[in-house]
């Protein structure tokens, strides 16, 4: 099993950047997937996380209105896209895959991760 985040990058305040997730070597629409973030010196914090038929993703408050999830199962990947960036959410960016259909923003409740992608907003 592979996922794999991409699309980091450096960018200004107020910016765009879609993260994408592809996910390989699983049935992808068996999944939920759980985008979470790290940031220097602080612990992996959950961001949002979207269910295997891509209905009702969620994210929590301090992204709201700002980041959206999708997913096309067809092409095996997940999408986050971020918008209005802010300096503070400069992070390491994951996403993971996690079988259970019981909504869950705990990292060690998600079976597979990928390598991260860097986010660096400047302000």
């Amino acid at each position: 099993v592979q996922l794999q985040a991409f699309g980091g990058g450096l960018v200004q305040a107020g910016g765009s950047l879609r993260l994408s997730c592809a996910a390989s070597g699983l049935t992808f629409s068996s999944y939920d997937v759980g985008w979470f973030r790290q940031a220097p010196g602080k612990e992996r914090e959950f961001v949002g996380r979207i269910i295997r038929r891509g209905g009702s993703p969620y994210v929590v408050d301090s992204v709201k209105g700002r980041f959206t999830i999708s997913r096309d199962n067809a092409k095996n990947t997940v999408y986050l896209q971020m918008n209005s960036l802010k300096p503070e959410d400069t992070a390491v960016y994951y996403c993971a895959a996690d079988r259970s259909q019981v909504v869950s923003s705990i990292p060690r409740t998600y079976a597979y991760w990928g390598p991260g992608t860097l986010v660096t907003v400047s302000s």
